[in-house]
């Protein structure tokens, strides 16, 4: 079967986003006014996320704690994130430009942890031990909308209170309890963790369609609930999506762990892949391929049991040690299943066709994306285009094309 030309269209999305980083973050720390005495050691707490202007996030916080006259460190809140060890974690904040140097804040990265009372919990609760020790913790994340489950809270500052705070023992834990732990679980050991644990402020991040900062809110510890769903909720409103409901074929230039946490977003490509979960179906789509991994993710390749097909590029960019770490730390093992691996990106995509059934060229519906952040330009089949045309925040960039070099590798976004 012939591979249909494709058109790029552009989505428009609200494009509400913050300019003066450094100013915004400075404002919100200082005038939420929290209580800091003069030298106190406060640890602050990044994650392992692609966060767009996070290391401006970063060093703006730096910066506003030393004005109030603390001493700042850094510390990797990721999980078991950069194969769950002190230099990998250290290693993954250095590929996101933020070290020492730029921040003007030593990192201190360890693996170690506090047991911390787990009260009526069926799970225990552990905080790095470099951060209790501190006089105070900020955390900072991104709030954005799960790609494991939906609830009340997901992605957040109350995940890293638990899961980043708590490093890879506290994943384990949580983890091993499956959807069940990060739905139930994290909610309630994150309050338990700001009981007995130094958090004194979180610092909540939400991004728009186009992966621009929109919102950054600095929170006291008693109202990190409510302000984390007032910001989910726009996050929810705010989320892009590839248009259409059926599609026979998506490409994928890219996936990582910059990109999400699973490699590619599942609210994007309706598939969640956990064992006694239901899939999404919204969009139903038939094949998947994935021609790249992100050099961010440092080979870490969780997801990649979401596509069906991946090319021979992304295999080789694999590191099997730290990606089995991290789904076997999430139990979430068919995320981790090998798909079918081809030599070229044209070969993928002619395979994903082969298998789609049926169809006749002109009905293809096929749609090529960068990754599942970045949505505001996709390339789209006829029979896609034929569906979305008339909407008002669609429009036509360019002609019809073929997508493919000569050697079969996919022509440049």
């Amino acid at each position: 079967m012939n591979i249909p030309k494709l058109i790029k269209v552009k989505q428009t999305f609200e494009k509400e986003h913050i300019t003066d980083i450094e100013a915004t973050v400075k404002k919100q720390i200082l005038d939420l006014n929290v209580s800091i005495l003069p030298g106190a050691n406060i640890a602050v707490a990044v994650g392992s996320r692609g966060i767009a202007n996070m290391k401006r996030i970063v060093k703006a916080t730096v910066d506003a704690l030393k004005e109030k006259g603390a001493n700042p460190f850094i510390i990797p809140a990721m999980g078991s994130h950069g194969g769950g060890n002190a230099q990998g974690q250290e290693e993954l904040l250095a590929s996101y430009g933020i070290t020492e140097a730029y921040t003007g804040a030593p990192i201190k990265s360890s693996m170690q942890v506090i047991e911390l009372s787990q009260g009526d919990l069926k799970n225990k609760v552990y905080m790095d031990k470099h951060a209790y020790e501190a006089d105070g913790t900020v955390v900072i994340n991104r709030i954005k909308v799960h790609t494991d489950f939906h609830g009340p809270f997901e992605s957040g500052l109350l995940k890293m209170c638990v899961i980043g705070l708590g490093k890879h023992k506290q994943a384990i834990e949580i983890h091993r309890h499956g959807v069940y732990g990060l739905k139930e679980l994290i909610p309630l050991t994150a309050r338990q963790v700001l009981k007995e644990g130094n958090i004194i402020m979180g610092i909540g991040i939400v991004e728009n369609a186009y992966d621009q900062t929109a919102i950054i809110k600095a929170v006291r510890p008693s109202e990190m609930e409510q302000e984390e769903l007032k910001m989910i909720a726009y996050c929810r409103a705010h989320m892009p999506s590839i248009l259409v409901k059926k599609l026979d074929v998506l490409i994928v230039d890219q996936m990582g762990k910059d990109i999400s946490g699973i490699g590619m977003d599942t609210n994007i490509i309706g598939r969640i892949k956990i064992k006694n979960e239901v899939e999404p179906g919204n969009p139903d789509i038939t094949n998947i391929v994935v021609t790249d991994l992100t050099e961010a993710s440092h080979g870490n390749a969780s997801g990649m049991g979401l596509a069906d097909f991946i090319t021979k590029t992304l295999y080789e960019k694999i590191n099997f040690k730290v990606t089995y770490e991290n789904m076997l730390t999430s139990t979430f093992l068919e995320r981790a299943k090998m798909p079918m691996i081809v030599g070229t990106d044209k070969l993928a995509v002619q395979y994903a066709l082969r298998t789609c059934g049926p169809i006749e060229s002109e009905d293809i519906k096929m749609i090529r994306i960068k990754n599942t952040l970045q949505l505001d330009e996709i390339y789209v089949s006829t029979a896609v285009f034929d569906e979305i045309k008339d909407r008002e925040d669609i429009e036509v960039i360019g002609e019809y094309q073929e997508i493919f070099s000569d050697k079969g590798k996919l022509l440049e976004f």
